[in-house]
């Protein structure tokens, strides 16, 4: 097997632009082609990279052993379909897919063509995530704060899965248990889908996640904080820090009854070149897919009952509205 991975970006816009420039600076991958509905946008980042070719979908996936998929969220299944059924390997910005069936069908056809299948979802190589999984192995109760200004990028879905899919992926990663229920509410107020959302996630064994996301507020801030039996954990993830009170691990709190504070923090991480890494390692070395298929799919199972949950608030808020405009109606009447 070559030493080098071909790959090919599927879309040329924002974040395609980031997934062509890490390539572009492996030691271990080659960007040969990169393509999107807008071939001036292709062919303008392909100059930037010193002449990396804007190609047709078509003659993209004939030069590439793998894909980047960057495309709308709406484009993903049907390229990646395309692109697991012609043997190349892909690596697809979340959410996986549009419906779980769309995500199961992919899955399918990785494994039927083993190919590798890697889902998106950056966080996962984050040092706040390491350290999180590292030292809470047992959480009783999450509290994850996703919010951000105003960005026309992105609003083609809804908060849910433009944010909020984050958390609920790193939530999943965090409590090997199934969803139990989920009570969610939230609305859409600079774009046609939800741009804030509230979501209350039980698990069977327990667990309860509470998760806010925001992309309609005047500062960025990206928090979680977790409640377990080994102790209280927040960690900031815009500061790149962490703290932690509990009983196994730090240095002695004076006045406390023998609690220990543990404090972590990073400098700059580049969780996209950790991505990226990670794919080429899982597609040359056989390295096993940290973010596959399976998460991909939980992640988006989470995100479609958070916005069923959501439509059902909708409509109880919409039934009790009309209840009091009839109600005020005949009070008017008597």
């Amino acid at each position: 097997m070559s030493n080098i991975l071909r790959i090919g970006v599927i879309g040329a816009g924002h974040f395609g632009r980031f997934h062509a420039l890490k390539i572009a600076a492996s030691q271990r991958a080659a960007l040969v082609g990169l393509t999107d509905l807008n071939p001036e946008r292709a062919a303008l980042v392909g100059r930037e990279l010193g002449g990396v070719p804007a190609l047709g979908l078509a003659d993209l996936l004939a030069v590439a052993d793998a894909v980047v998929i960057a495309a709308p969220a709406e484009a993903h299944y049907d390229i990646a379909a395309l692109a697991l059924e012609q043997g190349r390997h892909v690596l697809i910005e979340k959410p996986i897919a549009a419906t779980l069936a769309q995500a199961d069908h992919l899955t399918t056809l990785a494994r039927t063509h083993a190919r590798v299948l890697q889902v998106g979802h950056l966080l996962r190589y984050s040092p706040e995530h390491h350290a999180i999984s590292a030292r809470i192995t047992r959480p009783l109760y999450i509290e994850a704060t996703r919010i951000a200004p105003f960005k026309p990028r992105g609003t083609d879905v809804s908060v849910i899965l433009d944010l909020m899919i984050h958390d609920l992926d790193l939530v999943l990663s965090l409590v090997d248990s199934d969803i139990e229920s989920v009570d969610a509410i939230g609305a859409a107020v600079s774009s046609p889908f939800e741009d804030i959302a509230n979501a209350r996630v039980r698990f069977a064994n327990g667990c309860v996640a509470t998760i806010t996301a925001s992309r309609i507020s005047l500062k960025t801030e990206r928090r979680m904080r977790l409640f377990s039996e080994e102790g209280y954990l927040s960690a900031d993830f815009v500061a790149r820090r962490l703290t932690m009170i509990g009983r196994n691990l730090g240095i002695p709190v004076p006045g406390t009854d023998g609690f220990l504070l543990d404090e972590a923090a990073w400098e700059d991480h580049d969780v996209l070149e950790a991505e990226h890494a990670a794919f080429i390692a899982a597609c040359l070395d056989g390295a096993p897919v940290i973010v596959d298929a399976i998460a991909g799919r939980r992640a988006l199972e989470a995100a479609l009952a958070v916005t069923a949950s959501m439509a059902r608030s909708r409509d109880v808020a919409s039934a009790s509205g009309l209840i009091q405009q009839i109600q005020n109606g005949a009070g008017g009447g008597l």
